[in-house]
């Protein structure tokens, strides 16, 4: 029968987006310290020139970066998106990715495939590439886990439904079952079916095989006319904790829309029959508490519950019981357990591992059962126990002896006696549950290569969201705990340098430590100190200004640039600039300075027509090949970058 045994409710990821609140406070504290332009904001600036109608891709890039990189991933779409759009041919491999973080952020996770499917197509060898194309298909991964148990029907099910196997200590199977006839009347929000009431039934259980001998009815007071089901055991068996309707007191009772839900009860052993009944003080008329699981030291009960706070239909419980038999508050297993789905049937072997049922995370299909190892925090991510466990349909009330590795399971696959059936299983190998591995690496200046201490790393998954952050110590160390086969993101963030982020792929070694050093360079998105005597060029990391050969008329592709120029001195009225225009070495000494001189009086004509920017504000003349920034000078064979790296032109803060 589907006890469909769940409770469900919403869980809300959140991210939060703390970077472009944190700079703009930075700026604001700023502003207070120094001069009006003390920090020149360089996305402001973008987005001046952007709205101006002046397109290029390079401004799409860093108008897009000036949002991913402060996590604001559903701003940075659009920017993204023009660049992809506009300039496919232009544009690095890295942008496409990032392109496709940013889709998922808006929930577009089709286009995000096709973009990462691009990504892949490009870059080829890329590990993120790799990483996406393997784990669209989930079920490699359950594959991975899978055929690591061998399956036996059992005579024991009969045509109605039998689920919820537990261990007692006399070595006897406990379970659930319809099979005592009588016709049910109830039909709760849990999808109660139309099948006879559930009693409780025990079976020894015969050597170290799976074999039961024929089931009996529990003795005692412990069965009623209402259903019953999913025990648990104390180690001395004197106690049991175990599910069944809101009967208390030979009183049926429901909750305000008249729905009859379900409750936990206690009741201990006097002989061979079941006595003193209790009902456990976290229960309530307007939710549901079922499915108990007793911690091997009986410290802590685990179950499903809807009670308010739940994340989904029925999420995962843990209260504490104390040596007094009194009990603490319920605490939710959090969202690495939970999910906008169903958990239910939690189950806690010896050695404290928390197996359970989820449609919530990624399965086969229906119930599938998963296994979670304890954590210094409460639980690891859960890992899916693979086939032939999981089906296609419903599978969950999983118990297991570790140590003769026997164990059973309910399910309502094709093939079985009724509505559930319970399997039994023998574990033929171990699960991949368990990883302990480390990134670490060392942030240096990319340049320099100056250790950088105090640099904000963050970890990323494979969505961009957060797992974790730290600073670098003195050494410019960083160190990150990460699970196996994963995908991450670790990015670094120094203020007065641009963000770098590195790609990070696990993989099944244990105890492995992932070396990933990461490089800084010089120019920030968000802001900088500027002070007189720098390069405005260079805090806004234009792209060289580029004139045809022997002109010196401003080209379209240089208006971009030098319309940023123009939206600094528009945000700072007070500023005053000094433009420096120098050539390469080729051609003569006079001919250079001369065309040097035109070139930078028709930068300063642009920005007073095309800006409105007063005269008086702008300085400015040709250095020709006098100031060369590398060894080529003339009859000096160097290539045509060299050259380009003089061809320059500054825009030197004067006040």
């Amino acid at each position: 029968m589907k006890l469909k045994k769940y409770f469900v409710n919403i869980s809300l990821g959140i991210l939060i987006c703390g970077g472009a609140i944190a700079q703009e406070k930075r700026l604001e504290k700023a502003d207070e310290n120094f001069d009006k332009y003390a920090f020149v904001d360089a996305r402001k600036i973008y987005l001046d020139v952007a709205k101006s109608g002046y397109a290029s891709a390079d401004l799409f890039k860093k108008l897009g970066d000036s949002y991913y990189f402060n996590a604001e991933l559903e701003e940075s779409v659009k920017w993204y998106e023009e660049l992809v759009s506009t300039y496919s041919e232009e544009i690095e491999s890295e942008y496409l990715f990032r392109y496709s973080q940013s889709l998922k952020s808006v929930k577009r996770y089709k286009e995000s495939d096709k973009v990462m499917e691009k990504f892949n197509t490009v870059t080829g060898n890329d590990q993120r590439a790799e990483y996406f194309v393997s784990t669209r298909d989930y079920l490699r991964f359950i594959e991975m886990q899978s055929g690591k148990y061998t399956l036996k029907r059992l005579y024991i099910n009969s045509k109605f439904s039998d689920y919820a196997p537990s261990f007692n200590h006399q070595g006897q199977m406990i379970f659930a079952s319809s099979r005592g006839g009588g016709s049910s009347i109830i039909k709760t929000v849990h999808e109660w079916n139309e099948m006879p009431f559930l009693d409780l039934y025990s079976a020894d259980i015969i050597g170290r095989r799976s074999a039961l001998t024929e089931p009996k009815k529990l003795k005692g007071k412990i069965n009623t006319r209402f259903h019953e089901s999913s025990t648990s055991f104390s180690k001395d068996g004197q106690t049991v904790y175990f599910t069944r309707n809101n009967f208390t007191k030979k009183k049926l009772g429901s909750d305000t829309n008249g729905t009859i839900l379900l409750k936990l009860y206690r009741a201990t052993l006097d002989g061979e029959k079941w006595k003193d009944i209790e009902e456990l003080p976290f229960n309530s008329e307007e939710y549901s508490v079922a499915h108990p699981a007793l911690s091997p030291d009986g410290r802590r009960l685990y179950f499903a519950s809807d009670m308010e706070g739940s994340r989904g239909l029925s999420d995962l419980y843990v209260v504490d019981v104390y040596e007094d038999g009194s009990f603490g508050e319920p605490t939710n297993l959090g969202d690495k357990i939970n999910t906008e789905g169903r958990e239910t049937f939690p189950y806690i072997s010896d050695s404290g591992r928390l197996y359970f049922a989820s449609d919530g995370h990624v399965g086969l299909g229906g119930l599938d059962i998963f296994v979670a190892v304890p954590d210094v925090i409460g639980f690891s991510q859960p890992f899916n126990v693979g086939k032939p466990v999981n089906s296609s349909e419903d599978d969950f009330s999983f118990v297991l002896n570790e140590d003769t590795r026997l164990g059973y399971f309910s399910s309502n696959r094709y093939g079985g006696k009724g509505n559930d059936d319970i399997y039994s299983f023998n574990q033929t190998d171990d699960l991949i549950t368990t990883c302990s591995q480390y990134v670490e690496g060392t942030v240096t200046d990319a340049y320099t290569r100056e250790i950088l201490s105090g640099t904000e790393v963050l970890l990323l998954d494979s969505n961009n969201q957060e797992l974790g952050r730290t600073m670098t110590d003195t050494q410019g160390k960083y160190k990150f705990p990460v699970s196996c086969e994963a995908s991450y993101i670790v990015r670094g963030t120094k203020t007065s340098y641009s963000p770098t982020e590195a790609p990070l792929e696990t993989n099944t070694a244990l105890e492995y430590t992932h070396q990933l050093p990461l490089q800084l360079g010089k120019g920030g998105l968000s802001g900088q100190e500027v002070k007189p005597g720098d390069d405005l060029a260079k805090v806004l990391n234009l792209q060289i200004i580029y004139f045809d050969l022997d002109k010196s008329f401003i080209r379209s592709d240089a208006e971009v640039e030098l319309q940023k120029i123009i939206a600094v001195m528009k945000e700072y009225p007070q500023m005053k600039i000094d433009i420096r225009s120098h050539t390469d070495s080729r051609s003569s000494d006079d001919y250079n300075m001369y065309l040097s001189e035109r070139r930078a009086q028709s930068t300063i004509k642009y920005i007073i027509e095309k800006g409105g920017i007063d005269r008086s504000r702008l300085s400015g003349r040709g250095y020709g090949e006098s100031s060369l920034v590398n060894q080529c000078k003339n009859d000096v064979n160097c290539n045509e970058q060299e050259h380009q790296q003089n061809r320059r032109s500054e825009f030197i803060l004067l006040e």
